[in-house]
């Protein structure tokens, strides 16, 4: 059985749950244990941003948005064929 990350384009669910999860594990951490200082303030940035991964590639998953997908290789090679139109012309 082999671990995926990605998904049909996207994060599998495990992977967004537990970066949410992490996220806001560091940033519980951050605000309780570490005192107000500039590194208190970093780490706590940290967990933000990993909360905030976790949370858009949720929010892309809802919406079928795939940001991982080789689509834009299909798209690509059809511009290069109008160009090559185009060039002829």
């Amino acid at each position: 059985m082999r671990i995926r990350f990605i998904e049909d384009g996207n994060f599998s669910r495990w992977v967004r749950t537990g970066l949410l999860v992490v996220g806001i594990l560091v940033m519980y951490v951050a605000y309780k244990y570490i005192p107000p200082a500039p590194f208190g303030g970093f780490v706590l940035l940290v967990g933000l941003g990993i909360a905030a991964l976790g949370g858009y590639a949720s929010r892309a998953h809802m919406l079928k948005i795939r940001p991982f997908d080789n689509s834009y290789k299909k798209a690509r090679k059809s511009y290069e064929m109008k160009d090559e139109e185009q060039d002829k012309s």
